[in-house]
């Protein structure tokens, strides 16, 4: 329940969304960030695990040859050293670059590219004690420790059933060789980390859902924060309602003034009016001193009539005034031969209205 009794059951907004992201609050599971770098870990070892015992064989077979031979202090002792410390460095470096890919990429899946210095600031209510004691003791904390119980037992389980499967194999590492019986070892492991892997990374997936349905529940607004979110960024409607209304306001005053002494109104015939005014010796070309579109194209008609302002109807013409030019500017040069005909009639029938 809200402040004020009201119930939070509108989904967030983008503006909510954002600012949420701002603060560095996104819908993320480290659990299935952990468990993508864990079976990319997996990956990788098991690619890796056979030339890495054929390395650690060499190496063996090369100290257990040569071990009895070596005074101390002995230079090839080091050198082998060296060449073993290499080997490793060398076959560790993809497998750390890919496991930082991992974590990066299962990052960047599930929040995008995020960079949120505001959730890195000191507050004090992070070192408060009562705060955090609320925190240990609440039903978030409590339905971590569930889940955190459930992944052990659903993850060890499986690791178990998966492990009971090799004990015949492991009983008889016994009967070979030293090469044989660690790649069996390592052969073992990774299937054991493979199920248990792929089991946390199913619980993983379950949970990045259920972070997801938290986040947007913990953001959800009432009725009136939309409103006032919806005032905020586009304004209030009555002010709004307001300005739209000045706004007419000012433009019937500039019809009334100008439509007058027009020399001709140019309509759609009902959706678009443009009023032009051309003196010739005065104005270079014809000017556009009213238009309107709809309520505000039949007054500009209206106004014409009453004053006897000639009204000419050429729905091409008119839409393109109304669209291309500003009042109070002249016509584009494109529109002057379309103007020149309608003026050349008006001043026609002018003429024979006066002959």
């Amino acid at each position: 329940m809200a402040e004020g009794g009201q119930e939070k059951t509108e989904q967030p907004t983008p503006r909510r969304l954002q600012e949420a992201r701002r603060r560095g609050q996104v819908a993320k599971s480290r659990d299935l960030s952990a468990a993508v770098v864990l079976m990319a870990a997996v990956a990788v070892f098991y690619a890796a695990s056979r030339s890495a015992v054929t390395a650690m064989e060499r190496h063996l077979s090369w100290y257990f040859a040569n071990c009895f031979t070596f005074g101390l202090p002995d230079g090839r002792l080091y050198t082998a050293l060296a060449g073993v410390l290499t080997d490793v460095m060398l076959a560790l470096s993809p497998v750390l670059a890919v496991l930082a890919a991992a974590a990066v990429f299962s990052n960047v899946m599930q929040s995008g590219f995020l960079l949120a210095p505001e959730a890195v600031k000191a507050k004090l209510e992070r070192i408060n004690p009562l705060d955090g004691f609320k925190r240990m003791f609440s039903i978030n904390s409590l339905a971590e420790l569930v889940k955190s119980i459930l992944k052990v037992i659903v993850v060890g389980v499986v690791s178990y059933l998966t492990a009971v499967r090799y004990i015949p194999e492991m009983l008889m590492v016994y009967f070979k060789n030293p090469a044989q019986e660690t790649l069996e070892i390592v052969t073992v492991i990774m299937a054991v980390a493979a199920a248990g892997g792929a089991a946390y990374l199913v619980l993983a997936l379950a949970d990045y859902y259920y972070q997801r349905y938290m986040y947007f529940k913990n953001l959800r607004m009432t009725k009136q924060e939309v409103k006032d979110e919806y005032k905020h960024t586009e304004g209030d409607p009555q002010i709004k309602g307001w300005i739209r209304r000045r706004q007419r306001e000012v433009a019937m005053n500039r019809i009334r003034q100008e439509v007058p002494r027009a020399t001709v109104v140019i309509t759609n015939p009902i959706h678009y009016a443009a009023a032009l005014k051309y003196e010739e010796g005065v104005t270079a070309a014809p000017l556009l001193v009213a238009k309107g579109a709809g309520d505000i194209a039949l007054r500009l008609k209206n106004i014409a009539e009453e004053n006897n302002v000639p009204v000419v109807e050429n729905p091409p013409l008119a839409r393109a005034l109304f669209q291309q030019v500003d009042i109070g500017r002249e016509i584009p040069v494109e529109l002057y031969r379309s103007v020149a005909e309608v003026l050349a009639m008006v001043f026609r029938l002018k003429r024979n209205s006066y002959g």
